[in-house]
């Protein structure tokens, strides 16, 4: 047998194995494939199945048919989504983030799953990463008024106060009559020492929302730093009508009360604010300066020593405060 035959019989030997490998290989991926699609099949029947549970709020059951369906299909977004919304409602905003997380990685086009991702973290004080997940969401909807006006606040929580302002301006532009967005802005005058401009977004809030505390207070604060105390202490008497136990409210009408030289009531509001929390060393400041004063009012030694005793209780809770320290050394002699 000549040299050229056997190289030809063994270029067709070649030829054959590599087309039976082939054939062989395709059957295979072909079977894969099949498994794939049947395990997505029973993935999404398992997502349907947690989906009719978590509507009759057996919340448990559904994380479990969740589980079956993500380690099936771990691709399956809307599983992802769904685990996020459940735990979400089981206020386990740790595994709920953790889930939106994913689906946002799977789908990165979801809304629900940015805009959800970016409240459950905000719950959580994960503020850089809310933020990350609501300004996501405000480039998917543009136009979406809770994205802009959460981002705007979580930007402020970061004291990033141009970008809140920022968000907060655009939520005012697709809501005009929105008391949200006026509130943010209000808040970041006041940060900006801009009381004036602040006051008026107060205002706004207050026209459109009614009386509430969460605007009654910031106004009412507004009011006392450009000296309208007897305005302030109204709103702060509305806010604890609806209010009481609100112990900042108590501690901002205590001083309300000392500008309008009132100390006696004042002691009352400070020591309500500090009867709420214990820890307020600026109520026990407070009460200590109304006790001082009553006290030269009246040359009352008892009285005196009462502001003295709230002083050393002030800088127990909150050593760092060289002025009072000094007023206390002062008035000890």
């Amino acid at each position: 047998m000549s040299v050229h035959i056997r190289r030809c019989r063994a270029a067709v030997s070649f030829v054959f194995v590599m087309i039976v490998l082939f054939s062989c290989g395709c059957a295979q991926q072909q079977q894969q494939q099949v498994i794939t699609e049947e395990r997505r099949e029973e993935a999404i029947s398992l997502y349907v199945d947690a989906l009719m549970l978590n509507e009759l709020n057996e919340h448990d059951e559904a994380l479990e048919k969740l589980q079956l369906a993500t380690e099936l299909d771990p691709e399956l977004a809307v599983a992802f989504s769904l685990k996020g919304d459940v735990y979400q409602i089981k206020e386990d905003f740790e595994n709920s983030a953790d889930s939106y997380e994913v689906a946002t990685e799977l789908d990165p086009w979801s809304f629900k799953d940015f805009f959800n991702l970016g409240k459950v973290t905000q719950v959580m004080k994960q503020f850089v990463r809310s933020v990350q997940a609501y300004v996501r969401a405000c480039e998917i909807e543009p136009e979406h008024y809770q994205s802009h006006l959460n981002a705007g606040k979580v930007y402020y929580q970061l004291k990033e106060y141009d970008l809140a302002f920022d968000y907060a301006s655009h939520a005012k532009e697709i809501d005009p009559n929105s008391a949200g967005p006026e509130i943010i802005l209000g808040d970041i005058f006041e940060v900006r020492k801009d009381h004036p401009k602040a006051i008026e977004a107060y205002r706004r809030a207050l026209e459109r929302e009614g009386n509430k505390p969460e605007i009654l207070v910031p106004l009412a604060v507004a009011y006392l730093r450009t000296g309208r105390y007897e305005a302030a202490k109204e709103l702060l008497g509305t806010s604890l009508e609806m209010d009481p136990d609100d112990f900042m409210a108590h501690q901002y009408l205590g001083f309300a009360h000392l500008k309008l030289r009132d100390p006696d009531s004042a002691i009352v509001s400070y020591e309500t604010a500090a009867q709420i929390e214990p820890e307020d060393w600026m109520a026990r400041k407070g009460l200590g300066i109304a006790y001082m004063i009553k006290a030269n009012y009246a040359s009352d030694k008892s009285l005196k020593q009462r502001g003295l005793d709230q002083w050393k209780m002030s800088l127990e809770l909150k050593p760092d405060q060289p002025k009072l320290q000094k007023l206390l050394e002062k008035y000890s002699k």
